[in-house]
C-alpha cells in the first residue's frame, strides 16, 4: 500500500537535523498545583516514543501540552527546533501533529464517514483530501465496509480504528495516542498495536501514553518515564523493558 503521507505540510523556518517535536524545561500548573517539573523529552521523524507513568504522574497533561489545550507555566513547546508554544491547536494540526484521544471520543451520532472527514477540518486541498481518504480506507478496511453506520454503534475496537482513521486524515507526521488501547480486548490490543507499527513504517512518528507498559515497550523505539511530574527515566525501549526499576513498578 501506499504511503499516508501527501505532500509535506508547511512549517515554520526550522533545522532538519533537529527532533519533529520536543518538550524544553516545561512547568506546568493547574492553580497552585504544580504537575510537571522541568520535563524535556523529544520525539524523532519516523520514531514511535512511549510515556508511562501511574496515575496522576502527568501522562495525560503531557499531550495536552504538545495539542496546545494547555499553556505551560515555563518551558517551551518545539515543532522542528522553532517555537510552537503560542500556536493554536488548529495551526498545531496544520503543522502535522494530530491526536487519537483517550476513549476514542468519536462522534456517536454521526456516520463512520462523517467522522473520518472530520478530522480532515483544517485541510483545503480537496483533491489530496480524496487521495488520503482512499488510503485510509485501504487501511482500514472494516471500517470501509460500514461508512454509512453511526459510529457510536461500532464496538471498541472498531471505534479505536475510526479515532485513528479520523487523526490520520490530517495528513501528520506526528501523531499522539492516549490509551490506545485501553478497554480493548487482547485481540483488538493486538491489532491496534500493529497498526501503529504499519503507520511508523510508513515514516510517521508516533508518541504513545499507555499504562500498558509492557504492550508500549515491546513496539516503541526509546521511552520515558514520568513520576509525580518529574522525568525520572529515559532510553531505549528495550533497555527500560530489562530494567530491574521498570519491571518491578510497571511490568509486574
Amino acid at each position: 500500500m501506499n504511503s499516508l503521507q501527501s505532500e509535506p505540510t508547511s512549517s515554520p523556518a526550522s533545522d532538519p537535523a533537529l527532533p519533529l517535536l520536543g518538550l524544553r524545561n516545561i512547568d506546568t500548573r493547574y492553580g497552585p498545583i504544580q504537575v510537571h517539573f522541568n520535563l524535556s523529552l523529544a520525539i524523532g521523524e519516523a520514531e514511535i516514543v512511549c510515556l508511562l507513568g501511574g496515575n496522576a504522574s502527568g501522562k495525560s497533561t503531557t499531550m495536552k501540552i504538545i495539542l496546545g489545550l494547555l499553556a505551560p507555566h515555563a518551558g517551551s513547546v518545539e515543532w522542528r527546533g522553532a517555537d510552537i508554544t503560542r500556536l493554536a491547536t488548529p495551526e498545531r494540526i496544520k503543522l502535522g501533529i494530530a491526536s487519537v484521544p483517550e476513549s476514542r471520543r468519536i462522534f456517536g451520532g454521526m456516520s463512520v464517514d462523517e467522522n473520518i472527514l472530520m478530522g480532515a477540518y483544517t485541510r483545503s486541498d480537496r483533491t489530496a483530501l480524496r487521495r488520503d481518504r482512499e488510503r485510509v480506507l485501504e487501511l482500514f478496511p472494516r471500517l470501509c465496509e460500514r461508512l454509512n453506520q453511526a459510529g457510536g454503534t461500532l464496538s471498541g475496537g472498531e471505534q479505536q480504528m475510526l479515532a485513528m482513521a479520523r487523526a490520520l486524515m490530517a495528513n501528520p507526521r506526528l501523531i499522539i495516542m492516549d490509551e490506545p488501547t485501553m478497554g480493548l480486548s487482547p485481540l483488538w490490543v493486538e491489532r491496534v498495536l500493529e497498526l501503529i507499527q504499519t503507520l511508523n513504517s510508513q515514516g510517521l512518528a508516533v508518541f504513545m501514553v499507555e499504562q500498558n507498559a509492557h504492550q508500549a515497550l515491546g513496539i516503541a523505539h526509546r521511552g520515558y518515564v514520568l513520576q509525580n511530574g518529574h522525568l525520572v527515566m529515559e532510553g531505549a525501549a528495550a533497555d527500560l523493558a530489562n530494567d530491574p526499576g521498570i519491571r518491578d513498578a510497571y511490568l509486574g
